[in-house]
């Protein structure tokens, strides 16, 4: 072998690994491996895959996330700029609005996208554009720069601005495939979420103003029909999404339960007068106290008898006396049912495409505060129902809906 190969040192019965007289320079090559032995230093146990998996998990949505920033921003910036720009300057139009301050990046940007024409990395022919080779902080840039031209469609600059620096932290990491944690995942989406409201870019969900729609629900959300939440009980439903969430400002409420603790424990009397004396209708429909159902449920429970039904029967009498300060007492109806309950379920504004509804299933054993929760929001996709075939449904809500008219129509008023 010439002076400048590759000199392996002799091997030696005696020593794994070959001479320990290695000349300077030499290059002693490794055993080679068994099939299948990779070693205890490269394996990966339970726990190192449950942190990749995770790790994953909040990169792949923040990723999401601030893909649909990127996207809107890029979106309003052209919409601005380019009727300002594009008479003059035509297809370099990106490039004077830069101006001098931004030659550098604009500039660089222009050379990716060359490279990528080049190489056929450009898959969709409207991304053959510099716009499309611009980064969050590079379009930010330009949205400060001119932003005279941006103030009569968004109202506070420090917003955007306090939104995407809050981002730029999740964009570093997330670009440089490095730990995400939990806390600064839950702040980059709600600073993405306020950032795109500000842009204007939820204005066609109604229900986003009781239940902001997830940027990953509105990805995926037709693999779960119109379920946008599960909590493990009541109590962490009402952490996440408070009564006064789900309830304020509602223009119709259907209620059917047992005792309907969730309303009526949790949101107040008064607020239900002002909901119903500004034109809301509200139908609360409860298990009748003096049924035989309630007496199965409390021997289910466990519980003492009696005791179940006279809570049922104070939730309807502080119902009734809610009802009686109406000036319309006609938009507050209550009546109750005999059958076995089956289910608990809240339906508001369900008679449009914003509705939101909270289910619990009825557990033998099992209080309705410790039962699990669903969340569902009418139609598909924030209100917007797809159907791929004639016999698809919109999702679960129709169904509840179904059922609370259904018992309904078989109860009996409460004077």
């Amino acid at each position: 072998m010439g002076s400048g190969g590759l000199e392996l040192p002799p091997g030696d019965e005696g020593r794994e690994g070959g001479s320990p007289d290695v000349r300077p320079g030499a290059v002693s090559l490794a055993r080679p491996m068994s099939v299948g032995a990779i070693g205890p230093e490269l394996d990966w146990g339970a726990e190192d895959w449950h942190e990749v998996r995770t790790r994953a998990q909040r990169a792949g949505r923040a990723y999401i996330w601030l893909n649909l920033v990127e996207q809107r921003l890029r979106t309003v910036v052209a919409a601005v700029l380019r009727p300002v720009y594009e008479p003059v300057h035509g297809d370099e139009w990106v490039v004077a609005a830069a101006g001098p301050a931004g030659q550098e990046w604009v500039q660089r940007a222009v050379a990716v996208r060359e490279v990528s024409r080049r190489k056929g990395y450009l898959l969709d022919p409207a991304d053959d554009n510099v716009l499309s080779f611009l980064t969050l902080p590079q379009l930010r840039e330009l949205m400060v720069q001119h932003w005279p031209c941006f103030e009569p469609y968004v109202d506070e600059r420090r917003d955007v601005e306090l939104a995407l620096d809050e981002l730029e932290v999740t964009r570093n990491v997330v670009s440089r495939n490095r730990a995400l944690s939990e806390a600064v995942l839950r702040q980059a989406e709600r600073a993405s979420a306020r950032l795109l409201d500000v842009l204007g870019a939820g204005n066609d969900v109604p229900s986003a103003h009781r239940l902001p729609l997830d940027a990953v629900e509105d990805l995926v959300g037709d693999r779960y029909a119109d379920v946008v939440a599960v909590h493990p009980d009541r109590v962490r439903l009402l952490r996440q999404f408070p009564a006064e969430d789900i309830f304020g400002g509602a223009r119709r409420l259907d209620a059917l339960g047992i005792g309907l603790n969730l309303l009526v424990q949790n949101f107040s009397g008064r607020r239900l007068v002002r909901l119903a004396e500004a034109g809301g209708r509200v139908r609360l429909l409860f298990l009748n106290p003096a049924s035989s159902a309630v007496k199965r449920r409390e021997r289910e429970l466990g519980v003492k008898r009696g005791e179940l039904s006279r809570a049922v029967e104070m939730n309807i009498l502080h119902m009734r006396r809610v009802r009686s300060r109406l000036r319309d007492p006609g938009a507050f109806e209550i009546q109750v049912f005999d059958e076995t309950p089956r289910f608990t379920a809240y339906l508001v504004d369900g008679d449009g495409s914003d509705g939101i509804a909270v289910v619990q299933s009825y557990l033998a054993r099992t209080r309705g505060i410790e039962t699990p929760v669903m969340v569902l929001r009418n139609g598909r996709n924030g209100g917007k129902v797809v159907k791929a075939d004639p016999l698809d449904e919109a999702g679960l809500f129709p169904t509840y809906r179904e059922e609370f008219e259904l018992m309904w129509a078989d109860s009996r008023p409460v004077s």
